[in-house]
């Protein structure tokens, strides 16, 4: 009975991070995944990976962490957690984007580690050196129109002077089909991963590795993200680069 019980109880540790071992979740990710405020959150934590995103950036307690265009403040209010009362979490809403920023207007309003940096997207600063930038399906919207155009490597190059040294940079997106470079980025929404991870590095940064979370090899890389038929299900990178230390 108690083997059976240890059993269960390790399987529901699973399900709960998406399959992830348990050791791969630090305590304070798991903490604020738990935090009894994100029960509207948690209703998408198998879908979007929240808890192995998070403990990929290896963002912790009391670093400054800048989130680029963080929609609806999924992983916002998950940073402000993990990285708590003495970090700091810089939501960066760029000028020209086409959505009302309300919802981090909110988490600002409620969360007292989180502020709200509008600012153009061509022109990114951050009030202090942080240890983690991290965006969510947006790198693809910079080079588009309506962000400007803002060029990529006038991106990663400030990302690269707001970092720390040793500092990491994470980008989720939805895949391209490889080859496709940009092409995609204002049609069906998506990137070429190959091209991002050349940009990146291109910048001055260190190709640290991905994780594998939110891969769907069934998505035909081809079709628009915000179609029914595979919308929240789309095959997305999760890629880690680091600042090197000199």
């Amino acid at each position: 009975m108690k083997r059976i019980a240890c059993a269960l109880a390790a399987l529901a540790c699973s399900l709960a991070f998406g399959g992830a071992a348990l050791a791969q979740i630090p305590d304070y990710v798991a903490k604020a995944v738990a935090d009894p405020g994100r029960a509207a959150d948690a209703k998408n934590d198998e879908r979007r990976k929240g808890a192995e995103i998070v403990a990929f950036s290896t963002a912790k307690p009391g670093d400054k962490v800048l989130e680029l265009i963080p929609g609806g403040g999924y992983f916002t209010r998950l940073f402000s957690k993990v990285v708590g009362s003495q970090g700091r979490v810089y939501a960066v809403w760029p000028n020209e984007y086409d959505e009302k920023a309300d919802a981090v207007k909110g988490i600002v309003k409620d969360y007292g580690n989180v502020d709200l940096l509008m600012q153009p997207a061509a022109k990114l600063t951050a009030p202090q050196p942080v240890d983690v930038v991290f965006t969510s399906q947006n790198y693809h919207d910079y080079p588009d129109k309506f962000m400007g155009p803002t060029d990529l490597k006038v991106l990663n190059a400030a990302v690269l002077a707001a970092l720390k040294p040793g500092g990491v940079y994470i980008i989720v997106d939805h895949s391209a089909e490889l080859g496709s470079g940009l092409r995609d980025t204002d049609t069906v929404h998506r990137i070429d991963e190959t091209a991002v991870k050349q940009q990146v590095v291109a910048a001055g940064f260190e190709y640290v590795g991905e994780s594998d979370v939110l891969r769907n090899k069934s998505d035909d890389r081809k079709t628009n993200v915000f179609n029914p038929a595979i919308r929240g299900r789309t095959d997305q990178f999760v890629y880690k680069f680091r600042k090197p230390l000199k």
